[in-house]
């Protein structure tokens, strides 16, 4: 039996208790509600301010909706239309209580969050809303972020979470160790969990996910023999297709034991000569030299205190000439520094330390570290789409009884909003996913 994965056996042994039923499972997700809670009482005292306070705060999304159109069905029993100057999308929102506003104005996306989480306010279709939000980012400012001490408050939620060694380990265990048996319920065969790649609309989620690895494998001239590191190897779909496909000398680093375990498996059973391998590795703590390096949607964990780093490790790793091919979510540039100064829904409850990139940016890092920058291409609709089928998928394993034992009606509701969250976000264009050819210079 090939060896492909060597780590010490608490490791193992913790990773396969993923299948014994835990008391409360992901409950690191919902620590910033410890933090925000203080958050609400205020939200309450507003909430009795005059309606005017509120309608006030609603002329002010009004003017910043240049696209789409808000229907609002207010608490003082009135209807409001906002927007609708031109196209874009039509969402609705049934706002119960004017603490969903206060909320907002206080800690922002955090804030909304918590308020659609009591109740406060509701809609038939959140994911138009958060389209209409993203799409007009740049016109509505601050809207939506958090304002006062709040951003503060924020930014050190944030800064908590910042990705050194072992704050790395801490982020991704809340998030990718919630275990296997509930990732593999939802996500495709293969477990990807990145956006796929659709040719059609007529492809399967297997297919789409296959193409999205293809296109990377494309990138990078590989050969039998070829040394290949992956930075973020998730369950070892792009490990599994790259050693069958090639016939490389595969390593795969993540900090993740219970994706490693998947990981290592899949290699085994089609390296069968054992030269490939998957490690619970830093990036920053890897030797080289490899002839390429593939990295799907692993920078965003990287936070953007430590982009040099992540890009010195990617210099220093390639041989010269050799290439790299990374898939990365960006958001505007436009939006960048407003997103970077707080903590927004998602880095506070979903991905603690994560950040998006800010595409002019981490290119000057590259380049100044030698790497060209080379054929750019964004598929941001897909990952809209991606989304909505993952979210197709969780919803029918809840309805079907068959999520793990564990999780509870609070995180299924955490799940669902996070996954409409994105969706819209795509869909609205602020936020995009794109791959892109990093060659070494020689």
């Amino acid at each position: 039996m090939p060896q492909a994965i060597v780590r010490p056996l608490h490791l193992r042994h913790k990773d396969a208790m993923n299948t014994h039923v835990s008391p409360r499972r992901g409950k690191e997700l919902l620590r910033a509600d410890r933090v925000f809670r203080s958050g609400g009482g205020l939200a309450w005292l507003m909430a009795h301010a005059p309606s005017g306070v509120f309608h006030r705060m609603l002329d002010r999304i009004d003017r910043g909706l240049d696209y789409g159109t808000l229907e609002g069905h207010l608490p003082d029993g009135s209807v409001r239309i906002l927007g609708a100057r031109d196209e874009g999308p039509t969402a609705v929102v049934h706002l119960h209580s004017w603490a969903a506003l206060a909320r907002l104005a206080l800690t922002g996306s955090v804030g909304w969050y918590r308020a659609w989480e009591h109740d406060e306010w509701s809609s038939p279709d959140p994911v138009p809303l958060f389209d209409l939000f993203m799409r007009n980012g740049e016109a509505l400012g601050s809207v939506g972020r958090a304002h006062g001490p709040w951003r503060w408050v924020n930014g050190f939620v944030h800064a908590f979470n910042r990705n050194s060694r072992r704050g790395a380990k801490r982020n991704i265990h809340a998030h990718y160790d919630l275990g296997n048996d509930f990732y593999r319920l939802w996500l495709d065969s293969k477990m990807n969990y990145s956006s796929a790649l659709f040719a059609s609309p007529e492809m399967t989620l297997d297919e789409a996910q296959n193409a999205k690895v293809d296109a990377i494998l494309d990138r990078l001239d590989l050969r039998s023999g070829s040394r290949l590191l992956e930075i973020g190897c998730g369950w070892g779909a792009l490990a599994e297709r790259a050693v069958e496909r090639h016939d490389v000398l595969y390593t795969g680093i993540t900090l993740s034991p219970a994706q490693a375990e998947v990981a290592a498996t899949r290699i085994a059973a089609v390296d069968l000569v054992g030269r490939s391998k998957v490690e619970l590795c830093d990036y920053r703590d890897v030797h080289g030299p490899f002839d390429a390096i593939a990295s799907v949607e692993m920078v965003e964990a990287v936070g953007h205190a430590y982009w040099p780093a992540y890009l010195d490790a990617i210099a220093r790793l390639l041989r010269p000439g050799g290439k790299a091919a990374i898939q990365y979510i960006m958001i505007k540039d436009t939006l960048f520094e407003a997103y970077a100064a707080g903590s927004d829904f998602i880095q506070a409850y979903i991905f603690p330390g994560g950040c998006l990139i800010s595409e002019s940016r981490f290119r000057a890092l590259a380049e100044a570290r030698g790497l060209a920058w080379r054929d750019v291409r964004r598929f941001g609709e897909d990952y809209a789409e991606t989304l909505r089928r993952w979210r197709e998928r969780f919803d029918a394993v809840v309805a079907s009884g068959q999520l793990p034992a564990g999780f509870d009606e609070r995180f299924v509701r955490l799940w669902r909003y996070y996954l409409q969250y994105c969706e819209g976000g795509f869909r609205g264009g602020g936020i995009d996913v794109a791959q892109v050819t990093l060659e070494k210079n020689v």
